[in-house]
């Protein structure tokens, strides 16, 4: 795989390291042996601005043909959580890329407005990983959080968004999207987390969305979690805390969405199960 610009890349881990702190920093191998890298790699249409975007990539270590998955980030923005997710994927024996949707326009927070551009992104990066003989390009999924929960519900409607993509994702795991007006019609199985006392995105919509009738589409798992609240799966918050909005790790909530992401992408990309010993 080939990585990005030097100057670009270089401009973008100081941008991070700026907001993300010692995470992220060990992530991208900063003053420590690194488990993946930045990178730069072609946007869905290249004559539009951004022509390439970042990204944070791991992989297991031998020759593959490995299942992957796509990482979207929320609203704020890219931070060290996501470089800690994408390690984790690579230790289950997926290819991992997190996409920079935000830092690749270098532009701030987009909380409250959305960006329908990321749910493109990652048609990009899955076409990215697509053209790579280390990856099964039958076995890519879609990971989402928050806005990039949306995105990743976008890329799986069965009424196709604007451009369309003939590469398709094999699964969706979304971690407390806005589900309210969405169709229970997806091209994927997918599986959607979320906190009962969330008050960004609303754990009710999400039930709406489910039980509307969805013949002909892929089945919809929806898990809630009593007293969770948004973000609940993030530890470290590093970014700006909204007026109202209740962001609260959760420890219970997260260890139980872990492992049933896990046993989802496993049943649905053929990646270890939580019973599996993890790659190295």
């Amino acid at each position: 795989m080939q990585t990005g610009s030097p100057d670009r890349v270089d401009r973008r881990i100081a941008a991070i390291l700026a907001t993300a702190g010692l995470g992220l920093a060990l992530a991208l191998g900063v003053g420590a042996a690194h488990a993946g890298a930045l990178i730069e790699f072609p946007s869905f249409d290249e004559r539009v601005y951004p022509s390439h975007l970042l990204g944070y990539l791991t992989r297991p270590d031998g020759p593959g043909p490995f299942p992957a998955v796509v990482v979207l980030h929320g609203c704020p923005g890219f931070f060290g959580g996501y470089a800690e997710i994408a390690d984790q994927l690579k230790s289950w024996g997926y290819v991992a890329l997190a996409v920079d949707s935000l830092g690749s326009r270098e532009i701030g927070s987009r909380c409250g407005d959305g960006f329908p551009a990321q749910a493109t992104d990652a048609y990009a990066a899955l076409k990215y990983l697509s053209q790579d003989a280390s990856v099964d390009a039958a076995r890519i999924a879609v990971l989402g959080y928050s806005m990039g929960g949306d995105s990743a519900l976008s890329t799986v409607d069965l009424r196709p968004i604007d451009p369309s993509s003939p590469e398709k994702f094999a699964a969706a795991v979304v971690y407390y999207p806005w589900c309210h007006g969405r169709s229970a019609m997806v091209s994927a199985p997918v599986l959607i987390l979320i906190g009962a006392e969330d008050n960004v995105a609303s754990a009710a919509s999400c039930r709406e969305m489910v039980a509307q009738p969805h013949d002909g589409g892929a089945a919809i798992d929806l898990i809630v979690y009593p007293g969770a609240h948004h973000n609940f799966n993030f530890r470290v918050l590093t970014f700006p805390r909204w007026p109202g909005r209740w962001l609260e790790y959760n420890e219970a909530a997260a260890q139980d969405a872990e492992a049933k992401m896990r046993a989802f992408l496993a049943v649905h990309l053929g990646g270890t199960s939580p019973d599996q010993p993890t790659a190295k």
